[in-house]
């Protein structure tokens, strides 16, 4: 297939940093997807409405610049974001965030990955069960990063029994495994009719071997982290299947160059995921699947419903974005950014 049309691509999971950070990979998101589900985990953390309608408020600033720039209207996307739960949220604070229109909790076990030290202590907590049953009668809709404190390659695995806790005390909620890294979490979001699962890009192509296979590649650095070959096949398979019970998520986050040098755990996608997922499901002759992946399932899932259709057209042709973005910051390393891709994007229209 020479030319394929994504209509309202949707990006389920993504960091997009504060300040210049934000400023600079914000328009590597907002031309190409509809909507984006905006992680919480700041310094500091997006943990009550007004802290997440400020957020937003600053983005969409931010996208109105881009799009004048760009001669498309902000009205053509739409940020998603998520609320922090942290061990002092109560009923009256869900409740006004739900009444704001914030319908998506995200749960970070303390400690579990980037800016997560005010994540909940105790997952199975009486307060916190008393704060997902509110959850579930007001329809909303759980996110968790799932990994226990255990050996770093099983703390997804160790978890699951308490997805598998969580989906049976609330079968009305909604619950996400956010960027699945295990192939036995694949199996757990179909053991239960409310748990559901995001995949990114990178999980579906790296094995631990590309961090420390040869000379330590702190650039596949991320968490979950990669893991086995058997794992990266069945998450690749599920995400070309275009599974219903899966949605696209890239888990894009920046760090510069020093701090990834330092240690700090993130890949940064966003500027070549359209043109790498087409590359991919090209190869695997998987093309037909892509829609379900990166729109269709999204909006099932999250009840999502876009005023308007961002169309974007890819034609086969050679795309390589470079290596490397410059902000303010510093330098940030972009994933395949010097990876010769096989497709570009050729257009985008609003319909």
């Amino acid at each position: 297939m020479d030319t394929i049309t994504l209509c309202n691509p949707i990006d389920m999971h993504i960091h997009l940093r504060q300040d210049a950070m934000l400023k600079a990979v914000l328009p590597y998101s907002t031309r190409h997807f509809s909507a984006l589900l905006a992680m919480p985990n700041l310094t500091p953390p997006l943990i009550d409405t007004q802290a997440v309608i400020d957020y937003k408020e600053q983005i969409l600033q931010l996208v109105a610049q881009d799009e004048t720039q760009s001669k498309l209207q902000g009205t053509h996307f739409i940020p998603l974001i998520a609320l922090y739960i942290h061990d002092s949220l109560n009923i009256d604070m869900l409740q006004q965030a739900h009444a704001a229109g914030i319908k998506i909790l995200k749960l970070y076990p303390k400690g579990a990955t980037t800016n997560a030290e005010n994540g909940v202590s105790e997952v199975l907590s009486k307060h916190l069960l008393t704060l997902l049953e509110e959850a579930q009668n007001l329809n909303m809709i759980l996110s968790i990063h799932g990994e226990s404190m255990g050996f770093s390659m099983q703390r997804e695995q160790e978890f699951l029994q308490i997805f598998s806790e969580l989906a049976c005390m609330f079968p009305r909620l909604k619950i996400i495994i956010e960027h699945l890294s295990d192939r036995h979490s694949l199996e757990c979001i179909h053991k239960y009719p409310n748990l559901y699962g995001t995949i990114t890009l990178h999980h579906m192509l790296l094995t631990l071997d590309d961090i420390v296979g040869g000379k330590l590649n702190p650039f596949m650095f991320c968490k979950p982290i990669v893991k086995t070959p058997a794992d990266r096949d069945a998450i690749l398979e599920a995400g070309l299947s275009g599974d219903s019970k899966i949605s696209f998520g890239s888990d894009s986050a920046p760090h510069t160059i020093q701090a990834k040098y330092e240690g700090a755990a993130g890949i940064f996608s966003a500027p070549i995921l359209l043109e790498a997922l087409c590359t991919l499901f090209a190869k695997h002759k998987k093309l037909e699947n892509l829609s379900q992946f990166i729109s269709l399932n999204a909006q099932k899932i999250y009840n999502i419903n876009l005023p308007f259709t961002k169309e974007i057209i890819l034609k086969r042709k050679t795309f390589t974005f470079g290596k490397n973005i410059t902000t303010e910051c510093g330098n940030v390393a972009v994933f395949m950014g010097d990876s010769p891709l096989d497709y570009s994007v050729q257009a985008i229209n609003i319909l």
